[in-house]
């Protein structure tokens, strides 16, 4: 049960970037959520949602898999990029199909770049005990790429 939720459902076992493919899922929840009209509320308490889920299995069951592997972040456990990527888009909404595939591409694109990328305060957050070292960078990454897609969405309004 741990492997399974920490490497949401597999992909974290994923042969190449594994990371990436975990911040997938929030993505494609987001984009449906958007492209099925749901509204901001719902879209908004559904990525908060998921970003509380994804955090309480990485805390709760990463310190399970550490010890299982060895490793201290071990890049099965994608519950961390999962709960990051889904922080970026708690603030975010698109209507109509090509703003929601911009919105949701710049808002993986940020994420992936600040996760990879790690600027202050991440790398230093990494350094926290057990699962919480795995998520808090992440949690961070998502803060930057949240400010980074609202820039983004802000100024494209703007400009129309």
């Amino acid at each position: 049960m741990k492997k399974l939720l920490t490497s949401c459902f597999g992909l974290g076992h994923l042969p190449v970037a594994p990371g990436t493919w975990g911040s997938i899922p929030p993505v494609v929840v987001f984009s449906v959520l958007c492209l099925c009209d749901a509204g901001r509320i719902v879209t908004s308490a559904s990525m908060f949602i998921i970003a509380v889920g994804a955090s309480i299995a990485c805390v709760l069951f990463a310190p399970g898999v550490i010890s299982l592997t060895g490793d201290k972040d071990p890049s099965q456990v994608v519950a961390d990029e999962v709960a990051g990527q889904s922080l970026t888009f708690i603030t975010a909404y698109a209507v109509g199909g090509k703003n929601i595939l911009i919105v949701s591409l710049v808002g993986f694109a940020a994420f992936r770049f600040f996760d990879i990328l790690k600027p202050y305060p991440c790398k230093k957050l990494e350094k926290l005990p057990s699962g919480w070292g795995i998520l808090a960078d992440d949690l961070m990454a998502g803060v930057y790429a949240g400010i980074v897609l609202q820039i983004c969405i802000h100024l494209a309004i703007l400009w129309n």
